[in-house]
């Protein structure tokens, strides 16, 4: 009898490394992908395809297809995370930042290409670079917050998107500040959960790296609490963050949207004035 014990025990352990396995963030995809579709009431047949080079995503796609970049994925280990990567791009299609920036970028070469002199050219063409970095970056958080929401929706750990980042290069700054990678996302993120769905804070994430995230930014976020006025200021920047996503969702819908994600916007629009408090 013990030895028969002993024998499903020992296979019980090989079975489960082999499972464990056959997990695989590019085959989860399609799987997870159509989860946060369907769950935020999004056009589920878009079609998810796993590129080895980057693709900007465009609410213009003609083939309704949503591209998700296969390094960004090897920074993931379970679902949640694959969740993350895939509502991230999500949120840049429902913000229309590629839109934006081709706007920006042809009235600044227009000007650049109605100015005379090499030199009036090449300041034009500066300054574009520079309002499109400007924009990159604060449009990628305004999306990671967007793709925050449609994780909620549709079920996943929202702190798994701090976890990806955490995991993914980070810039210059962060380490001459000894920050957790892409520092300013993270906390971006973490200040919209904190003010807007708090109970996903206090239910935390169970891994080292949001862990230690969590231990790193502790002193800060105790110091803001215990001053009123950081705290006011704090609670006012997040209402005024929360206000400009309702009204960035409202123009989405308001262009009358294409390939037909405006059947998104009444689902949208209220997890952005649905949340726990206010």
């Amino acid at each position: 009898m013990k030895k028969i014990i002993l024998s499903l025990m020992l296979s019980a352990m090989i079975a489960v490394p082999a499972l464990s396995a056959t997990w695989s963030a590019v085959d989860r995809v399609p799987t997870v992908g159509k989860q946060v579709l369907t769950k935020n009431n999004l056009p589920s047949d878009a079609k998810f395809v796993v590129t080895e080079t980057a693709v900007t995503n465009s609410t213009s796609n003609t083939n309704n297809e949503i591209y998700i970049q296969k390094n960004d994925l090897g920074y993931t280990g379970n679902d949640n995370e694959v969740a993350a990567v895939i509502a991230q791009q999500l949120g840049l299609i429902i913000n229309a930042n590629a839109s934006k920036k081709k706007l920006v970028s042809n009235i600044t070469s227009a000007i650049a290409g109605s100015m005379s002199g090499e030199s009036a050219q090449n300041n034009a063409i500066m300054l574009n670079e520079l309002a499109m970095n400007n924009m990159s970056a604060k449009d990628q958080m305004n999306a990671d917050v967007t793709g925050i929401d449609l994780m909620i929706q549709a079920g996943y750990n929202p702190l798994a998107m701090i976890v990806v980042l955490g995991k993914m290069p980070g810039s210059t700054v962060d380490i001459l500040k000894s920050q957790p990678n892409n520092f300013k996302r993270s906390m971006y993120i973490y200040d919209y959960l904190t003010y807007n769905y708090p109970s996903k804070i206090k239910a935390g994430y169970n891994c080292k790296e949001y862990k230690n995230f969590a231990e790193y930014i502790k002193p800060t976020v105790d110091e803001r609490n215990a001053d009123k006025k950081k705290l006011a200021k704090f609670n006012k920047e997040q209402a005024k963050l929360k206000k400009e996503r309702a009204q960035q969702i409202a123009k989405y819908k308001a262009t009358g949207g294409l390939n037909g994600w405006d059947a998104s916007y009444t689902i949208l629009k209220n997890l952005s004035e649905s949340s726990e408090t206010k």
